[in-house]
């Protein structure tokens, strides 16, 4: 038996359950195994950074709490035509037209590397005066403007990536992509201390060094990603004739995506303000939020995950006209995310401190306030997990459904007008523990203004793929 074959056994592949028909747990579990180990190692990038960097300077680390908020801005802008490719190609998936879901793929993929260019573009040109209006420090600025001026010039290489990924996940495989980031993830890891410290034949590149590793390591894995779409032996398929530019496709993206774009981008300008405020205090507190950002973006992996795969459910069942399977997904995950995730926030409520020690050289200057400042950021957030677990599954089917536009009202109200309020007035009266509060109270209206708004059924009107796209077969090559 194989590597693959292996794999195959213990995830199950794409082919090993229907996603419209018979039970619904274990094929959610299934789906969203995978994911997990995606948005692990997806995230295992920010953490190699996060650490290699704190052994290196706490000035580095500060900039790369800097830097982190603006590639997410970046990305958030054009995700919207991600999420409305995988919404697309799970609706066709699920109705059974499998020619319209390579369409579908093929369209996704040309503008989302037209979207990447543009983006990466204006982001290298403004970078500068961009983390100039954050707040960066002196000591800070040059550091986090190199790391993002690498960044936005291998943007393409990170979104492209993102999209291959959607894609798949879209068709109901999530194992592939998964196989694709480990290889990636593992040389990124390798790449870092050699290009930050400059080992071996290698110059000391600082933090310049860890985002060129990413780049390059995003790099491969794109090339990878496409190689195995156009040639469509798992997942769904691309064909380079299907790539050409079509204006009509590009609305019904920009319809479908637009509000997601909207949800990522509002999350991305909530960090970013947010990073305003916590600038208004020392380094350190720069360096513990960064380091608890970190830390909350894995412990959240399972309900993005979970997220993700009730999008990819409630987007087949609702091309197969099931909708009341997408319901039942949506409460069984968001049952299950609130009790793994509160057990999950009881743990880290107790042993904060060695979370953060993680992150951060004990030869480091104030490394002590860091430790200690990261330390109370968790003890006030971790008792909210579970609500951020029920707020991922419901936005995750609103999504599926094609109500992208509900998903980003949720998440706007959440940070614009929950948590960012809160911790610009919190912040004055209680110091950065005001900015902690506002995480905890948030994420609590979070969970119950999305249940309360699922509860209302208007995902369930409508159904996005519309008539079939009008292909034609012959058109296609088959050697593309």
């Amino acid at each position: 038996m194989g590597v693959r074959d292996s794999l195959d056994a213990l995830f199950k592949g794409p082919d090993e359950f229907d996603l419209t028909s018979g039970s619904i747990g274990k094929p959610l579990f299934f789906l969203s195994l995978p994911i997990v180990v995606t948005n692990l190692l997806q995230t295992a990038y920010n953490l190699a950074d996060t650490f290699w960097l704190g052994q290196y300077s706490t000035d580095a680390l500060a900039a790369i709490s800097f830097a982190f908020p603006m590639v997410f801005l970046l990305i958030s802008f054009g995700m919207g035509i991600s999420v409305a490719g995988s919404v697309l190609v799970a609706q066709y998936t699920g109705a059974n037209e499998e020619r319209e879901a390579e369409y579908a793929a093929s369209q996704t993929v040309t503008f989302a590397l037209i979207a990447s260019v543009i983006l990466g573009g204006t982001g290298y040109l403004l970078v500068g005066d961009f983390l100039a209006i954050m707040g960066a420090s002196e000591d800070v600025l040059p550091m986090a403007s190199s790391y993002m001026q690498v960044i936005s010039l291998g943007l393409t290489f990170m979104f492209g990536f993102f999209v291959f990924v959607a894609l798949m996940r879209g068709h109901g495989d999530t194992i592939t992509p998964m196989l694709v980031m480990f290889g990636s993830v593992v040389l990124n890891i390798v790449l870092d201390p050699f290009v930050i410290f400059g080992w071996g034949p290698f110059p000391e590149l600082g933090i310049e060094g860890a985002a060129l590793a990413t780049v390059f390591s995003r790099g491969l894995a794109l090339v990878v990603g496409l190689a195995i779409m156009f040639r469509g032996a798992r997942g769904v398929q691309i064909h380079l004739r299907d790539m050409v530019p079509d204006s009509s496709y590009l609305k019904r993206l920009v319809r479908i995506g637009l509000p997601a774009s909207i949800e990522g981008t509002g999350r991305a300008v909530s960090m970013n303000l947010l990073l305003f405020i916590v600038a208004l205090f020392p380094d350190p507190v720069v360096a513990a939020y960064g380091i608890g950002t970190r830390v909350f973006s894995v412990i959240f992996l399972p309900a993005i995950a979970v997220a993700r795969g009730v999008e990819t459910m409630t987007g087949q069942n609702i091309g197969a006209n099931e909708p009341d399977r997408a319901a039942a997904a949506a409460g069984l995950a968001a049952k299950t995310l609130f009790v793994v995730l509160s057990a999950a926030g009881v743990l880290v409520f107790f042993v904060p401190e060695p979370i953060v020690s993680v992150f951060v050289g004990a030869d480091q200057e104030n490394a002590v306030r860091v430790v200690e400042v990261g330390t109370q950021f968790l003890r006030y957030v971790a008792l909210t997990f579970g609500f951020i677990g029920i707020m991922r599954a419901y936005t995750g089917s609103f999504r599926g459904a094609g109500k992208t536009l509900t998903a980003a009202a949720i998440s706007v109200l959440m940070l614009g007008v929950v948590r960012f309020p809160i911790a610009w007035v919190a912040a004055g009266e209680l110091g950065s523990s005001g900015i902690w509060l506002s995480f905890a109270i948030s994420n609590v209206v979070g969970a119950l203004l999305a249940y309360a708004w699922y509860g209302r059924g208007t995902w369930r009107e409508g159904n996005l793929t519309g008539s079939p796209v009008d292909v034609d077969e012959a058109s296609v090559s088959t050697d593309d």
